[in-house]
């Protein structure tokens, strides 16, 4: 019996020019790296993860509330000896993105000197541990604002475990302090994940008191200079913004001025409401659905697209 010979079936025509694509990538890589000043040499990652702060933060919301947020196998005996082994990953996972916003921000500034990095990093995270009790409480003085404030919640489990403001406030309290701590970069990230998720755009440099509740909540958008005092109430698609952009002498938006509204405590904003410019709402003052404002409003004064008509 003869053994016929197998002919070799020739490869199929690649349907993608990957080669080309591939290093024409790498060529705007290149490109836009040298126009930022960024390191062309072969290493690790230079900024931080989004989806490791992803991670911690989600792990910190059990932290913060284990028998609520945590894992669903959780028992009360167990809390704390899971809050302490959890919470020493996420600190160290925390630490490791700290220490890449720090080093990206020193290579700006042509800085080496690592050792230096390495021990602010390990102070911002040691300062941002200690911090959490605070956090917590705050977030309890948010979510008993919410029961009291919604005649629809029919208890304060309820309203941790559903309401998107109470979600958006979690991620912001933890935003701010790590705004206040000087990682701006990874702050804006944790903002942006709650942003992502519920609709809620608050900026981590809003300074907000406790007792904060934001009804509904899809649209509301808050700057990064706003200041919102105690027990403070608004609903959904509110904008506390900027009326205008001081800039300097090249036409660039100057950076940090204030110029966000301040509200001072027991102000209620209804929805669709918009409040823009470095004004102050007086302490238990209230804007109707849908005012456009643009200027201080005094304490207990109250005010409606009709009045404004009329005016």
């Amino acid at each position: 019996m003869s053994v016929v010979p197998l002919r070799p079936v020739p490869a199929p025509a690649p349907l993608f020019d990957l080669t080309r694509v591939v290093s024409e990538l790498a060529q705007v890589r290149q490109r836009w790296r040298e126009s930022q000043k960024r390191s062309t040499e072969p290493g690790g990652r230079e900024l931080p993860s989004r989806e490791a702060l992803a991670q911690v933060i989600d792990g910190l919301r059990g932290v913060l509330f284990p028998m609520r947020l945590g894992p669903a196998d959780l028992r009360q005996e167990s809390e704390d000896f899971y809050v302490g082994h959890t919470l020493d990953t996420l600190l160290h996972a925390l630490l490791t993105q700290v220490q890449l916003e720090l080093r990206h921000e020193a290579r700006h500034l042509d800085s080496t000197d690592t050792a230096a990095i390495e021990a602010h990093a390990t102070q911002i995270v040691s300062d941002f541990s200690l911090s959490l009790p605070r956090i917590r409480a705050l977030l309890d003085s948010d979510v008993l604002a919410a029961f009291a404030g919604d005649p629809a919640a029919r208890s304060v489990d309820e309203v941790l475990l559903c309401y998107p403001g109470i979600q958006a406030m979690i991620y912001h309290r933890v935003a701010h302090r790590l705004y206040e701590l000087g990682v701006p970069l990874l702050a804006r990230i944790v903002a942006e994940l709650a942003h992502a998720q519920t609709g809620i755009d608050i900026h981590p440099g809003a300074s907000i008191d406790e007792g904060f509740f934001i009804d509904h909540g899809t649209g509301v958008v808050i700057g990064e200079t706003a200041v919102i005092g105690k027990r403070v109430r608004i609903y959904q698609a509110v904008t506390l913004g900027a009326k205008s952009f001081p800039t300097d002498d090249a036409g660039n938006p100057l950076k940090g001025l204030p110029r966000h509204p301040i509200l001072e405590d027991e102000v209620v904003i209804y929805a669709g409401a918009t409040v823009l410019g470095r004004v102050t709402l007086g302490r238990g003052a209230s804007v109707g659905g849908n005012v456009w404002l643009t200027h201080d409003l005094a304490p207990g004064a109250h005010i409606t697209q009709a009045q404004l008509r009329h005016e």
